[in-house]
């Protein structure tokens, strides 16, 4: 049983998380939601998609202009205690590495803790003990916030993902953070290139086998460009073919741009396990 905030998820329960961005740079949509309207339309729209978790972020993840965290807080706390009073049941999460910021969005109202950056500041996990939320624990190989990977090697990418992933998670447990609350993440493109993010989808079993929750964050990135050789608008369809085998995998959690498309996805991949009945079932029998 996954349980973040009010929402409890079972095992085979596919969850969306709608990504929000609250930056004027970022990589996909430019800035579309930096402003508080459409961030807040953006959040509306994810929710009737089918989105059960909003991932708010205030810093983008790649180089860019610094952003400070009072800077980073002033972007998101404020949109999270409005999305909590508009939305009291959905799912808040908020894209942090900084202990700091994690603890003013869970004074105004986070559920989730999305640690992108691998534990770089090792005080995040500790607000989110502090507070009862949860903690996504995710590989990114050691690099530091905002940087690419340069000619990063490992002998098994693998091994090295669940190596700090578990051991990330089993630090948050011991500091008292929910078992249930806790989830690893591969770390699609951070601190990888795109034959060692093509080997960890591959490989996401081995994950899925720890018993801890799997959430990947897949959308559009560059790995699914450069597989393709498309330019970032161009990427969907490489990402839902790559989302599919993720679920068929055991993946529980989508980290996401379009929600609908994604939608569609994982209940047709869990129609066909046996998790999901049909919407409608009538071929054949009238």
């Amino acid at each position: 049983m996954l349980r973040l905030g009010r929402r409890e998820f079972a095992a085979h329960e596919p969850v969306i998380m709608a990504i929000v961005n609250r930056t004027p740079d970022s990589f996909y949509d430019q800035g579309a939601t930096f402003r508080d309207e459409p961030a807040l339309a953006r959040v509306e729209q994810a929710v009737a998609e089918g989105a059960a978790i909003i991932d708010v972020g205030g810093v983008k993840a790649g180089p860019g202009e610094e952003v400070t965290a009072e800077e980073e807080a002033r972007r998101t706390v404020g949109f999270v205690a409005e999305v909590r009073r508009r939305f009291p049941d959905v799912v808040i999460s908020v894209d942090t590495w900084r202990a700091e910021v994690g603890a003013a969005v869970c004074e105004a109202g986070a559920d989730l803790l999305n640690d992108a950056w691998g534990g770089v500041d090792p005080g995040l996990a500790e607000v989110a003990a502090r507070y009862g939320v949860g903690l996504v624990c995710t590989h990114a190989g050691g690099a530091e916030p905002r940087t690419r990977p340069h000619r990063v090697a490992y002998d098994d990418v693998m091994a090295d993902i669940l190596r700090v992933t578990v051991g990330l998670a089993e630090r948050a447990l011991a500091l008292g953070v929910p078992r249930e609350s806790i989830l690893i993440d591969p770390g699609h493109d951070f601190g990888k290139n795109t034959r060692h993010s093509l080997e960890a989808t591959r490989r996401l079993g081995e994950m899925v086998a720890t018993g801890w929750p799997v959430l990947v964050s897949l959308s559009n990135k560059d790995f699914v460009g450069e597989t393709l050789d498309k330019p970032v608008k161009e990427r969907v369809v490489g990402t839902l073919a790559t989302t599919a085998v993720s679920a068929w995998l055991g993946a529980q959690v989508y980290r996401v741009h379009e929600v609908a498309e994604t939608r569609q996805v994982l209940d047709m991949v869990a129609s066909i396990a046996g998790h999901r009945r049909p919407a409608v079932a009538r071929r054949g029998l009238a």
